[in-house]
């Protein structure tokens, strides 16, 4: 297969090729391949996945096809490849989550319900993503695997947990992909490589057939590198599931009708207090640009925001190392040492402090729910800087305060899933060298209005997942 050739279909949306297996204009079984090849020739110098599924695909393509041409409706992703992050059940394929020791486990025997609704909607798994450790970190630079890379800049990180799925868009290997967010792990990937990424409302799409990292926080959600095709797969995964018992029961409803709606009567604020300081100047410009393009003025603070990243990182922190603690005693040495000492120091949190943060997220939750009264969208960083290099420093200054390097990447993202509400990351044109993100925030339940205002940015040019000339061989 010809260079422009897979040029051409990496620059494809999943609407277009949705389309055009639609109306056989071209065959699923020749996207896939297409897939498969950019997957083979480039993903050598990214590091986005640890398995790729060619056989299966190639079949499942195939009978795609046949059902198509019998006049069978294909569904709404037709014949679109995606991936997911090794975080989420394949049939047949052993749920490795980052780990060495999950490796040693059986393959899953069904898929996890977001990954059989893409299936169902028509979409073909290609391949399962690189990540963070059981999803605790924010760089996914995998001792295991090896660190996923920047398509932006290969000697950067591509943001984590969800690294993998997302700079497999970005890089347009596939595109869509599927990821989880517990603290902000689809959003800083999204951020830093460029594309759309979206956490809907806690309990809105099932995360049945998902390894948890913190019950109480994880999310399910799709990276792309439009706002349609973000609209297409969530309006394919979202709706109430009987075998996740946090999944909403509320019924589906579909956003992509909400595209052509307009900002009207949407109300707009920008995130102050917290969401300000501790920035780079890039990243506070992207908030500014995008303000400015929708002609926002008012500013709005989330009251103690920044105790509210406190209590999240303490309530993560004390889940993960629950679920963890009969393999911390035993096989130690067995984790990646980018999450071992995390896991470890966690074990030893107090039950005390995880009920306190806990009661102070009740207040907190109130307390937002207060500010959203008057407001509809907030905007606000989603990264604090653009992504660093990959084996950066453990340390960095940000106007003069020294932070860690990697959990800083969290610093406006954790206040947000602390209390579940949905988010979408828009890459924001800017004159940065390296792409940056700003995070549309709403009320639990309103994704319509954030689709409504990241469709206008896109339309206006504003929003914009940057091309990857060619991702490095």
């Amino acid at each position: 297969m010809s260079d422009a050739a897979m040029a051409d279909g990496a620059a494809m949306t999943a609407e277009a090729i949705a389309a055009d297996v639609r109306s056989r204009r071209r065959s699923a079984r020749d996207v896939a391949a297409a897939a498969l090849e950019r997957i083979a020739q480039r993903d050598r110098g990214l590091n986005c996945f640890t398995l790729v599924r060619r056989d299966d695909a190639l079949s499942e393509a195939a009978k795609l096809d046949a059902r198509i041409a019998a006049g069978a409706d294909p569904g709404p992703l037709a014949g679109v490849p995606f991936a997911a992050k090794n975080l989420f059940d394949v049939a047949g394929v052993t749920t490795v989550a980052g780990a060495k020791i999950e490796a040693e486990g059986a393959p899953a025997t069904r898929d996890a319900t977001a990954v059989a609704a893409l299936r169902r909607a028509g979409a073909i798994l290609v391949g399962v993503t690189n990540m963070d450790e059981y999803a605790y970190g924010f760089s996914t630079e995998n001792t295991h695997h090896g660190p996923t890379r920047n398509p932006h800049d290969p000697t950067r990180i591509a943001g984590g947990s969800s690294g993998g799925s997302a700079a497999a868009v970005a890089a347009g290997l596939v595109p869509l992909s599927l990821g989880t967010d517990t603290n902000g792990s689809i959003r800083v990937p999204a951020a830093l490589c460029g594309i759309f990424g979206f956490k809907p409302t806690f309990g809105r799409v099932s995360r049945a057939g998902v390894f948890p990292l913190a019950s109480s926080f994880d999310h399910v959600g799709p990276f792309a590198r439009s706002v349609a095709d973000l609209a297409l797969t969530f309006d394919a995964i979202q709706g109430p599931d009987p075998t996740d018992q946090v999944c909403a029961e509320r019924q589906a409803e579909p956003c992509v009708v909400e595209l052509q709606r307009g900002v009207a009567g949407v109300r707009i604020a920008v995130a102050g207090g917290h969401f300000s300081a501790l920035a780079s100047a890039e990243s506070l410009d992207a908030v500014a640009r995008v303000a400015a393009a929708l002609d926002v003025t008012t500013r709005v603070t989330l009251p103690e925001a920044h105790r509210a990243r406190a209590a999240a990182m303490i309530i993560t922190a004390v889940e993960a190392a629950d679920l963890h603690l009969s393999d911390l005693r035993m096989r130690a040495k067995d984790f990646d040492p980018m999450t071992r000492p995390r896991l470890l120091a966690t074990a030893l949190v107090p039950a005390a402090a995880y009920a306190h943060a806990q009661r102070f997220r009740a207040w907190y939750r109130a307390r937002v729910a207060e500010v959203f009264r008057d407001v509809d969208v907030l905007l606000a960083p989603t990264t604090p800087y653009p992504a660093p290099p990959i084996g950066a420093p453990s340390t960095t200054t940000v106007d003069g305060v020294l932070v860690s390097t990697r959990s800083h990447l969290g610093v406006f993202t954790q206040p947000l899933s602390f209390i579940g509400l949905p988010v979408i990351s828009v890459p924001v044109v800017t004159p940065c060298a390296l792409p940056l993100g700003v995070q549309l925030v709403a009320a639990p339940f309103r994704e319509s209005a954030l689709f409504r205002v990241a469709a206008k940015l896109e339309a206006d040019g504003v929003a914009a997942a940057p091309v990857v000339s060619r991702p490095p061989d």
